[in-house]
């Protein structure tokens, strides 16, 4: 129980880490990445007004027939394409990226490539 605990507790604290270094240095909007093991999601915030200007998650039932039998990377590659373009949509061209407590390596990369390829930059 308590291993649980500390592991919970450190992860928060990278979390928060990452975000104040993002909220402190830069006016653009976070594009925030949130994983677990079965799911990925991410979405664009505009943290000065407070609002999210848009999201994309690999749970929803939009994408549910173009990531049946996909590997979860491959998932965050679709999801990150979709994100681009609602971002497009929404008249987003750049953001800052925040990983929260997920390191920039699989996943979490692959979103952040489908991003940049779809183009939006950071």
């Amino acid at each position: 129980m308590k291993q649980i605990f500390v592991k919970a507790k450190r992860r928060q604290r990278r979390a928060h880490h990452v975000r104040r270094i993002i909220r402190t240095t830069s006016s653009l909007p976070r594009l925030s990445v949130s994983r677990s093991l079965k799911h990925i999601s991410a979405q664009i915030i505009d943290d000065a007004q407070g609002r999210t200007l848009a999201a994309a998650t690999s749970s929803a039932k939009a994408l549910a027939g173009e990531l049946q039998g996909k590997t979860k990377t491959q998932k965050a590659q679709i999801v990150g394409a979709e994100l681009a373009r609602k971002a497009k949509e929404a008249g987003v061209t750049a953001v800052v990226f925040d990983r929260g407590f997920a390191r920039y390596h699989g996943r979490v990369k692959a979103l952040a490539d489908a991003v940049r390829e779809g183009g939006l930059t950071f």
